[in-house]
């Protein structure tokens, strides 16, 4: 059995290596396709090669050469054309472009192949040409004129009517569109003039109410957190009366705030009340006190009616006065 094996192996062998022996060394051919063409244009320049499978092929690169009048535009990846046993057909393209006019002389394709130890140059049998021509210019037999001078033609109203009827129309249509969004506004009790004005600042006693309801809703001193509680207390207060009175209240202390507000009008409850919270504020963060729920809660109400009581009163402006007299008009023809 053993024998056999060897026996086997030892044919096998041998007859890979005839068929190595006998396999034929490569063809080559190349061909231009066109090869007359005008100047600018491009052409095809391809190699075509038969070889064995255990040959090796390598097409030739083309180098940037300006000079040279020929350019190469795009190099294909090679083709296998067919397969007949151990023969294989490959097919290398090159787009060439030619900017000289001439006949150029373009050689003998080459391509490298290696078998076994064997290096070797493949080359073409006949040289390949390309022919490329040029436009030819007749300057003798035609006259070259000046340019000529730009004519004014008179103005005719049938060239823009179109363009004019049209603007009117779109103009009725935006005039009826405002007229309706005006009638609409006035049924609201609001004019054409609110939505493009910006919105009014907001006067200085609601931003603080506004702040101290938001305080509220933390419920900072339910959770033991007192001096957040009074810190934000406090903040809102000299905030209000620094846009209320027109005094640096943030960077005041509280006996420097309280002695400035005496030069104003305040109520005396109201003054008094800011006493109490700036006092007890102070202790709670300097002093570390606390105070129960019953003086957290009152503080907050003392602030609370401190902005109520000392707001400015503000006048109806001239708009709310001139909506709220087009409602009643509306309010009379309903």
């Amino acid at each position: 059995m053993k024998h056999a094996i060897r026996l086997t192996l030892l044919l096998g062998a041998a007859l890979a290596a005839a068929t190595a022996l006998r396999a034929q060394p490569p063809t080559i051919r190349a061909r231009v396709e066109p090869d007359s063409i005008q100047i600018g244009d491009r052409f095809t320049y391809t190699i075509e090669v038969d070889r064995d499978l255990v040959q090796v092929v390598e097409f030739p690169e083309f180098g940037e050469d300006p000079e040279s009048g020929i350019e190469l535009v795009e190099s294909l990846p090679v083709d296998t054309l067919s397969r007949e046993g151990r023969r294989l057909h490959l097919r290398k393209r090159y787009v060439l472009a030619a900017f000289q006019e001439g006949r150029f002389h373009l050689g003998r394709a080459e391509a490298l192949y290696a078998d076994k130890n064997i290096v070797d140059t493949l080359r073409t049998d006949e040289e390949l040409q390309l022919f490329v021509s040029t436009f030819e210019i007749d300057s003798t037999s035609h006259t070259i004129f000046d340019l000529k001078a730009q004519k004014t033609l008179p103005f005719r109203f049938g060239e823009i009517s179109g363009y004019f009827w049209w603007g009117l129309l779109v103009l009725a249509l935006l005039g009826a569109a405002a007229y309706a969004l005006k009638r609409y506004l006035i049924r609201r009790g609001r004019s054409l003039r609110h939505p493009f004005r910006p919105a009014p600042e907001l006067p200085p006693h609601v931003v603080a109410i506004r702040a101290l309801e938001a305080l509220h809703n933390q419920k900072l001193w339910q959770n033991n957190r007192h001096k957040q509680y009074y810190s934000g207390l406090t903040d809102i207060l000299r905030t209000y009366i620094a846009a209320r009175y027109g005094i640096g209240a943030m960077e005041m202390t509280s006996d420097e705030i309280i002695g400035e507000l005496r030069n104003f009008d305040l109520p005396a409850k109201s003054s008094l009340d800011l006493q109490t919270v700036l006092r007890d504020a102070d202790l709670v963060k300097f002093a570390k006190a606390t105070p129960d729920g019953e003086q957290n809660e009152a503080d907050y109400l003392k602030t609370y009616y401190f902005v109520e009581e000392t707001k400015i009163q503000e006048p109806t402006s001239g708009d709310e006065q001139e909506i709220l007299d087009q409602q009643i008009n509306t309010a009379d023809h309903a």
